[in-house]
């Protein structure tokens, strides 16, 4: 790991060393930081790009995916050759070629409740690029926990955020601003809803600065403020925040003193009937089940009527034969169209609206619907691999 800075290294970041309170001093404090980086995805990418070339001696990558073509449009780490290849691979071969001094440690897990802890104690700074609630919210309570400073970034359509939580300097963390996990399908993720992928490059690099800025103990860090991108208006505002006194993880008297497993699994996402037989699965019509048990059901001689809520221009990309199509927009006017006494099979792209819709029907006498965990996403990587995929 690199703590000096040699004659070499001053040529490389000259332009850095003189800026006012860096300096030699300050490149040295880079070299021997290490940030871990949680999700190598839109974010990730840009924030992984710009601290490998600022110096920082050690990064650490946690990232369990594989690069598919949808990812290519924001995730800079990667090219068409890296399609089907796992990222931390393809990121790490990327980041070592910028600076082969780098230190690169892999997390092939990524973060999970079990390991959360272990391994955010051998870093200085985490900055979060994951894109689900359930990380978002472990990453955030493992940071607490480990008195660690996390580098919070989100982007959703045309906006984006960006703050930095350091729960340990009486700062407020994530869940004094959303104490809550939102409900499966309540909000839709970038596959859903869209982003700009040039979004992801300006959220991202600014997770760096801060990054960059705590350690180097240079400016105003975000520790207190809510930084919000509209990119369309081109408008930044900056918003004071403030620790909440009853924060669940954070407060002088926390609820949560540990990871539990419970925390991240939202009350209302009944994931147990994934653990049941197929066909009990089936006789008791649970609320989701996952490809395999669907794969069988569709086999069976009662097959269900497969319903796809995705919107139009998805539909386009791909569909489960022989499929329904009624968009979740769509569904408080048409709902009735759907037959009462036939098992239906709801999916859409990744399972949140498909699980939303299930609840709608349930909720007006259809109590024979049942979503599909994973969306047509998983059935591609399990069942059809040769279906195009977004």
């Amino acid at each position: 790991m690199p703590t000096t800075t040699c004659p070499t290294d001053i040529g490389r970041y000259h332009r850095q060393i003189i800026l006012p309170g860096i300096g030699e001093e300050g490149q040295k404090k880079l070299g021997a930081a290490r940030v871990l980086i949680i999700g190598a995805g839109g974010l990730g990418s840009a924030a992984g790009l710009y601290l490998a070339t600022a110096g920082v001696g050690t990064l650490g990558i946690a990232e369990f995916d594989r690069v598919e073509e949808s990812n290519l449009h924001r995730q800079i780490l990667y090219d068409y050759q890296d399609i089907g290849q796992l990222k931390l691979d393809r990121a790490c071969q990327r980041l070592q070629a910028i600076d082969p001094k780098l230190n690169l440690e892999r997390h092939p897990k990524g973060i999970q409740v079990d390991n959360a802890i272990d391994i955010l104690h051998h870093y200085d700074v985490v900055i979060d690029g994951s894109d689900n609630f359930p990380t978002r919210y472990l990453v955030n309570d493992a940071t607490v926990l480990a008195k660690k400073p996390l580098v919070y970034g989100s982007i959703s359509q045309f906006e984006g955020q960006v703050s930095l939580f350091s729960a340990n300097q009486n700062c407020p963390c994530y869940r004094c601003l959303f104490p809550e996990m939102p409900e499966p399908g309540s909000i839709p993720n970038c596959a859903e809803a869209g982003v700009l992928g040039a979004l992801c490059g300006v959220v991202g690099s600014l997770q760096a600065m801060e990054a960059l800025k705590y350690l180097l103990g240079l400016g105003q860090t975000l520790a207190t403020k809510l930084l919000t991108i509209n990119a369309l208006t081109m408008e930044f505002r900056s918003l004071a925040i403030k620790r909440d006194p009853e924060c669940p993880i954070c407060a002088n008297q926390p609820c949560f003193n540990d990871l539990n497993p419970a925390n991240y699994i939202h009350p209302h996402s009944n994931l147990s009937c994934q653990t049941s037989s197929t066909t009990n699965a089936m006789n008791d019509s649970p609320i989701e089940i996952d490809v395999e048990q669907a794969k069988a059901w569709l086999e069976s001689e009662q097959p269900p009527l497969l319903v796809d809520v995705r919107e139009d221009n998805e539909v386009a990309i791909c569909q489960i034969p022989e499929s329904i199509h009624l968009p979740l927009g769509s569904l408080g006017e048409r709902w009735q169209e759907l037959p009462r006494d036939r098992q239906l099979l709801v999916y859409c792209h990744h399972g949140q609206r498909s699980l939303r819709a299930t609840r709608f029907l349930r909720d007006r006498g259809l109590d024979q619907v049942t979503s599909l965990a994973g969306g047509i996403h998983q059935w591609a990587l399990k069942w059809a691999p040769d279906m195009n995929r977004y």
